[in-house]
């Protein structure tokens, strides 16, 4: 997309529009000389007269004084205390009732209207002011995801770490609270090694694994699971490619080519392209491959097709084991059967014969009785096929030949047992994934010939044949089997015990080399001969010394010639680390710091590499927010790049993609179409659960439910680990939800859609659902169960019960103080606990206690606004189950009379009072919210405009979330940042939390 400089311009001139347009309403406004003469004049004394009795420095009542405030300078210096001071002077609980001297009505009034004026002044002076954002840390959530985004696996290096602190509006993005220790760097510095640990060396540069790959044995699961679940993922089942051939010859007329019909069916087109040429040749044939074109022939074309054609796979499958090649074991006197050469020699016959027809019976005359697989003999009764005459020998066997190229034993061999013992397959050992089958051995073998070539296309041979590289190159699999042929023939074969053999030795790394593998062929060979060996098992010997001494060199070969571009790969790491193109002082750096690891500390290429991630993971441009830190005198723009990291950390709390840094490349991302758009496919993608549970998971405090453990588990067996996390996991995915489909923030008070899995639809009591164990699923009708939105859902029930009873208190308190925002003071001291089982409360119910509770004045002015909330909610239990009981028997009375003074029942009329009395605190507080996390920072005054933006967008949207984002993304708080000498403003001051 190319962006024009008019573009650009347009996007600046209008994120600074709201500044322009403050300064020139200053005038309009309020003027600051008559706001400074009415303070002192009339406001002041009356704080005099009705607030310094208290509210003095040597008398700090609630640690408040407010003697110093003596013009509008002092007051514009510190809004936060004059908010709180607004509010409670707005609330009627300042000056208290029992104060010696009343505010008259009209004072009251007075006070009130001058500080809205003098905030608004202040609000309209410094609208748009970028705000102090502060050098920090990443967050603990923003470190996981950053390094599950650099190595593409959600390694959660911070697991150990100490919960991180929030800030004021309780989040934990800002620099407020974001300190760093010697103790927590110790951490980080340990959880980058830990990264480091999972590092993958292949031959053209580097990957991460999902677990730690130090040890050789981690390396081989490894690089072994790959393979395997590159073979799993193939499309080998036959019974598909016969049902796609019987498809396209329905639609032969349709101009519908086989490429299309394998497409649809997910299988491979070259693999049906040769099923589709055996079945429809009209030349006349034999054996098994006249019986399956006889079936082909009679398919049916109706819903029995599918059941026909597995049928067809079926006789396939077991007439193949007519078919299937047999060899016998290698035997020279003193050479253990399980001899790698052995061993080997006969892999490659069987590997080499997979689309081969045998039509030979298992020899049975070696020195050893065998007893292998036999092949399945043809019934008399219900023959496989017809068996040919003489005359018809030569074309039977041809045609049974072409049966079995193109339906070979096996398309791969993932699984291989010691064969080498004459076992039938079904009673050799499992588990042995790719093994060669040695005997004590670790060795892998390679079987994979008819996959190669029947069905993977020419991209997909080479990521096979890369999956297969790396495990010889990573987990030096040559070198680690030769070394195991040393240790197995001088203990268990016993044929290396003389004197001759003592100069090639396991743990000697000499023995590796060339010269020492072709001293040891001559002389095992040597042996060998004078022990009766002769033709094809001397030559099994000589191929072994051969071919494992080019795949050692290959590996030593192959990585020296990969150094290079492991180098080239941790700069290209580090660029994505640092969020942005290192510049050419910090590749000069990070290349000279490798190489003075290799140099001056003798550390291997692999150690160095680790060390120079390790390193660049401690880096401030990774490990730090640094991108918003004024680095100017005067305010300026940020570039695309401090751009797109403040875009990624909002939406996703994780650090940019490749699409937004390309472009931050391109330089488009100031262009406000792009940031648009970049911004709504963000939203749309996956990573947006770091916008879930960063932003959401905070702002309604269930972000650490999954650690919670305050339920009796004796009481409430129900609730295991599964449940309290299918309760953690309802409210991410009807947040993602509402984000994703950008519906009305008010959904999250009313909706009467929820998501539940198998174990939650349980708990909820939806017994009509029917639910795999873990599929999540869209409840549309959930209030039928008492269910929908935010407020019944058992995570915040249950986080805000004591556990062994409810809590009004706490449920209240948290409707008010999450979802309306309102301040409540902490409780006074001394206050007496109420009892923690709800089956001992005697003879009044939690409902009475907690009215006797309210008598008693320094309670009543609190509990009269939470209270009649939290009471509706008492028809859920202690962990949110629905009841008509409490524990000690009693009705449960969910009637309260709100804070208006109207009257309900249930979680219904509560839904009814929030909606058309609350409405606006709720999404008021949602804004501001929303806006704190984005901007990393405490709100002040100057943001006050863009609060005003999301209201006025959200009353034009219906309150819709994608609005919201687009106010906050467009304007100059987030587009812009401080410069050195801006004047700082002091921010909002949230209250103290209530417990």
């Amino acid at each position: 997309m190319r962006v024009s400089y008019l573009g650009k311009l347009i996007f600046l001139s209008t994120s600074l529009w709201l500044v322009v347009t403050a300064q020139a309403l200053i005038a309009d406004d309020a003027d600051a000389s008559a706001l400074n003469e009415r303070f002192k004049e009339v406001v002041a004394p009356i704080i005099s007269r009705n607030c310094l009795t208290c509210h003095v420095s040597t008398h700090k009542e609630a640690e408040l004084s407010l003697e110093s405030y003596r013009e509008l300078s002092d007051v514009a210096g510190a809004h936060g205390v004059w908010e709180i001071v607004l509010e409670r002077v707005e609330a009627g609980e300042m000056p208290p009732e029992d104060a010696k001297s009343q505010i008259a009505d009209s004072e009251r009034q007075t006070m009130i209207d001058w500080i809205h004026a003098a905030r608004r002044f202040e609000a309209l002076r410094t609208a748009g002011d970028p705000g102090p954002v502060l050098a920090r840390r990443l967050s603990n959530a923003e470190y996981d995801n950053s390094i599950r985004d650099l190595t593409g696996f959600d390694l959660r290096p911070t697991q150990t770490f100490p919960v991180d602190p929030a800030n004021t509006a309780g989040f934990d993005n800002s620099g407020e609270s974001l300190n760093m220790s010697p103790a927590l760097l110790n951490k980080y510095l340990a959880a980058a090694r830990s990264v480091a640990e999972h590092l993958v060396f292949t031959p053209s540069g580097l990957a991460f694994a999902p677990h730690p790959v130090v040890t050789d044995t981690d390396r081989d699961k490894y690089c072994v699971k790959r393979i395997v679940e590159f073979y799993e993922r193939q499309p080998t089942d036959l019974a598909s490619y016969f049902f796609a051939a019987c498809e396209f010859r329905r639609r032969l007329q349709a101009e519908t080519t086989l490429e299309e019909i394998a497409k649809l069916n997910r299988i491979s087109p070259k693999y049906l392209k040769t099923i589709w040429e055996l079945l429809e040749d009209e030349r006349d044939t034999l054996g098994p491959l006249a019986k399956l074109k006889q079936m082909w022939k009679t398919l049916p074309d109706d819903t029995e097709t599918m059941q026909a054609c597995a049928a067809m796979r079926d006789y396939v499958l077991e007439t193949r084991k007519q078919f299937e090649s047999h060899f016998d074991n290698l035997d020279i006197d003193g050479v253990h059967d399980g001899s790698q050469s052995f061993v080997l020699w006969k892999n490659k016959q069987y590997a080499r014969h997979r689309r081969t027809a045998n039509f030979e019976p298992p020899s049975t005359n070696s020195k050893k009785q065998k007893t292998k697989d036999k092949p399945v003999e043809v019934s008399a009764s219900e023959p496989l096929f017809e068996l040919p005459s003489d005359d018809q020998l030569a074309q039977f066997q041809s045609d049974c030949q072409q049966f079995c190229a193109v339906f070979p034993d096996s398309f791969y061999v993932s699984e291989r047992g010691r064969d080498y013992l004459d076992k039938p397959r079904d009673e050799q050992e499992k588990g042995r994934l790719l093994s060669a089958g040695f005997h004590s051995m670790m060795g892998y073998f390679r079987d994979d010939q008819p996959l190669m070539e029947l069905i993977l296309d020419e991209s997909e041979q080479q990521e096979l044949d890369g999956l297969w590289e790396e495990l010889d190159f990573f987990a030096a699999a040559p070198q680690r089997q030769y070394q195991g042929f040393l240790w197995f023939e001088r203990t268990d074969s016993r044929f290396m015990r003389e004197a001759e053999f003592d100069f090639s030795r396991p743990e000697d790394k000499a023995a590796l080399t060339s010269p020492y593998i072709q001293q040891l062929s001559e002389v095992y060979l040597a042996k060998a001969t004078r022990s009766g060996g002769e033709g094809e098992a001397l030559q099994a010997i000589r191929d072994f010394f051969l071919d494992i001494d080019s795949q050692i060199r290959w590996v030593e070969q192959t990585r020296i010639a990969a150094e290079p571009r492991h180098v080239d790969a941790i700069v290209d790491l580090a660029s994505r680390a640092n969020r942005r193109p290192l510049s050419s002082d910090q590749e000069i750096s990070l290349r000279k710091f490798y190489q003075q690891l290799r140099e001056q500390q003798g550390l291997s290429h692999e150690e160095a590499i680790q060390d120079a991630l390790v390193s660049m993971l401690l880096e401030p441009e990774f490990l730090y927010r640094v991108d918003l830190l004024s680095d100017s005198e005067p305010p300026r723009a940020l570039d695309d790049y401090e751009l797109a990291s403040r875009l990624s950390y909002f939406l996703w709390s994780s650090s940019p993609d490749a699409e937004l840094l390309a472009c931050a490349e391109r330089g488009q991302l100031r262009d406000r179409q792009v940031l648009l758009l970049q911004a709504r496919r963000m939203l749309g993608d996956w990573k947006v659960r770091g916008l879930a549970t960063e932003f959401a998971g905070n702002l309604l405090d269930f972000r650490r439910f999954e650690e919670h453990n305050a339920v009796d588990r004796v009481r409430f067996a129900s609730f295991d680990s599964s449940l309290r996390s299918a309760m953690f996991e309802e409210p991410i995915r009807f947040f993602i939800d509402l984000v994703q489909s950008d519906r009305s923030i008010t959904d999250l008070l009313v909706s009467e859609r929820t998501f539940v899995n198998a174990v939650l639809a349980k708990h909820y009591g939806m017994h009509d659902l029917e639910l795999d164990e873990d599929r999540w699923q869209e409840v549309d009708s959930a209030s039928k169960y008492d269910r929908g939105g935010l407020l019944p859902m058992a995570v915040f029930l249950t986080k805000n019960a004591p556990g062994l009873r409810t809590s009004p208190v706490k449920r209240g308190y948290w409707v008010v103080r999450r979802l309306l925002g309102e301040r409540i003071p902490p409780p006074p001291p001394n206050v007496p606990d109420l009892p923690d089982d709800e089956a001992q409360l005697g003879e009044l119910s939690l409902r009475e206690t907690l009215a006797k509770h309210r008598q008693h004045a320094s309670c009543a002015g609190c509990h009269d606004r939470i209270d009649s909330i939290g009471l509706v909610f008492e028809n859920y239990g202690p962990i949110g189950e629905l009841r008509e009981l409490d524990l000690g028997g009693r009705a449960i009375d969910t009637h309260a009379e709100f804070p208006d003074g109207s009257t309900g029942a249930g979680l219904a009329d509560l839904k009814s009072y929030l909606m058309a009395q609350r409405q606006q605190d709720f999404t008021g507080n949602f804004h501001s919210k929303l806006l704190t996390f984005a901007l990393g920072r405490t709100l002040q005054l100057s943001d006050q405009m863009v609060l005003e933006e999301m209201a006025k967008d959200g009353a034009a949207n219906e309150n819709r979330f994608w609005p919201l984002i687009e106010t906050i993304v467009t304007s100059p708080q987030f587009l812009n940042k401080r410069g050195r000498g801006d004047l700082a403003v002091e921010p909002f001051r949230e209250g103290a939390t209530h417990e």
